[in-house]
């Protein structure tokens, strides 16, 4: 493990001089992100309603925001950083594991139920 703590986030671009410095930084940085999954979620922009890669820009928007709070509230605030890095790398490969794999089921399950609705019972040979 690391015998001092890194006072920084954002790959070094923004640097403080305390660890309470560092976790008032963060609890902001997840703050704004926060507000920004709020107002988008409450106003519902028309520019969000467009598709990519099979979903809406908004639910992608999400999705990603979500992925960078679960990151910096793990990476700081659960001290992952000053972790050795098999330790990191096992946790951070089991959750992308995980995610990946839940997205496939929501996908594969979610397209499946729209069909049944759409077009009445579905068989599927596998």
């Amino acid at each position: 493990m690391a015998d001092a703590h890194k006072l920084e986030i954002f790959r070094g671009l923004v640097k403080f001089k305390s660890n309470t410095q560092k976790i008032w930084g963060v609890l902001i940085l997840l703050s704004i992100i926060t507000a920004v999954e709020v107002v988008l979620g409450i106003y519902k922009p028309s520019w969000g309603a467009s598709m990519v890669l099979g979903m809406k820009l908004l639910n992608w928007i999400f999705i990603i925001l979500t992925i960078v709070k679960a990151y910096y509230i793990t990476w700081d605030f659960m001290h992952m950083r000053d972790e050795l890095p098999g330790l990191r790398r096992a946790v951070v490969w089991t959750a992308i594991f995980l995610i990946c794999y839940l997205v496939f089921i929501l996908l594969q399950e979610g397209g499946y139920v729209f069909d049944v609705y759409d077009r009445g019972f579905i068989k599927r040979d596998f």
